[in-house]
């Protein structure tokens, strides 16, 4: 997706922090802090940033930065990003997790688990925005109030980063547009799974799927993940990995979206599957369901046997254009729901995946 025209762009969380940091530190030398601090950015170009609270401690100090991420949705807007600095007495800079700042607890993210959940490319910018202060050792923790509350509206909680938000931020810049972002979550999501040990994965697109798979399958939640429309993408990231059996389960009204050859299936972005699921419908059941308004109506239509055969037919599509994009590398198998999640059709032994908990 190509950036916005016209929109304004904004600084990331670890920008911020060490924007913060620097200011900190500044403190911590006893040096005079002006309002705004200035900043190396990774393109190699600078920032500023307004200074929103600095105070020094006993031996300490700390200071704080308003994020703005300028015309891009981010939850994090307006957030307060705090950083609270000290001297060691050996060593470079070290980091820890204050309020509102997450600590990783599984394995597959680019930070090891049991350490804050400050990503490479943060620390990388914190330590260039200190060493232009100091070269002596610091200990800088980080801390977002509020954090906890808006870090369960994140991938977080999936992703198993406990207590609070991650700091992010690969550039430093913030530019209006959220599917990169999203990508990157659902990727990093699958890396926890993976690096968990699983060998059997789940794909749904939502609640819906999800709520399926573990109720009636019995499939545990850490093997289930929501691609919510990135279809595509994800089915590309998996076929990196050596894994020996995918799932996908949901509705047919995305799901019969992919054997039409659409991969993104968000709806301002796709046909509908309404087409796919009659042209199936005249093929397995000699009759199709005229004026339809959606999929659920056309499955509806249909009752008993009918209507698992029908479904039958469509799990049937998918799991073979899965298995031809992901061309063939493991097991694919495919389950589909109503929209109360009850199951209504499949394609693929199903036994193994009751025991994947």
């Amino acid at each position: 997706m190509e950036k916005t025209e016209n929109l304004r762009e904004g600084f990331t969380t670890g920008a911020c922090a060490a924007a913060a940091a620097k200011a900190a530190v500044m403190l911590l030398c006893d040096e005079a802090l002006p309002a705004t601090v200035d900043i190396p950015m990774r393109n190699g170009g600078r920032a500023a940033f307004a200074v929103n609270a600095a105070a020094p401690r006993p031996g300490a100090a700390s200071a704080s930065v308003v994020k703005d991420s300028g015309d891009d949705p981010d939850i994090t807007n307006g957030a307060t990003v705090t950083a609270t600095v000290s001297w060691m007495t050996d060593g470079d800079i070290t980091f820890g997790a204050g309020e509102g700042v997450g600590t990783v607890t599984k394995k597959g993210l680019s930070i090891p688990p049991g350490n804050p959940a400050i990503n490479p490319g943060p620390r990388d910018m914190i330590r260039a925005a200190v060493r232009e202060v100091t070269g002596r050792p610091v200990h800088v923790e980080l801390s977002i109030p509020g954090g906890d509350v808006l870090a369960a509206r994140t991938f977080n909680p999936r992703l198993g980063i406990v207590g609070g938000l991650s700091v992010l931020g690969t550039t430093g810049i913030v530019r209006p547009y959220s599917h990169p972002a999203l990508r990157e979550s659902l990727r990093c999501t699958l890396d926890v799974a993976l690096g968990a040990g699983l060998r059997r994965v789940v794909f749904t697109a939502g609640n819906i799927g999800t709520g399926a798979a573990m109720k009636s399958l019995g499939i545990m939640k850490d093997a289930v993940i929501e691609v919510s429309n990135e279809w595509g993408f994800m089915l590309d990231c998996l076929a990196r990995h050596d894994i020996d059996a995918l799932l996908v389960a949901g509705h047919p009204g995305k799901l019969a979206k992919l054997p039409a050859g659409e991969w993104d299936t968000h709806s301002s972005r796709s046909a509908s599957a309404i087409p796919f699921v009659r042209h199936t419908a005249r093929e397995v059941m000699g009759n199709d369901v005229e004026n339809a308004n959606t999929v659920e109506e056309i499955m509806e239509s249909y009752s008993g046997a009918a209507r698992t055969k029908l479904a039958d037919a469509l799990a049937a599509k998918i799991a073979t254009a899965v298995a031809e994009r992901t061309k063939r590398r493991f097991e694919v198998a495919a389950v589909l729901v109503n929209m109360k999640g009850e199951v209504t059709g499949s394609c693929g032994g199903l036994d193994g995946w009751t025991k994947t908990k």
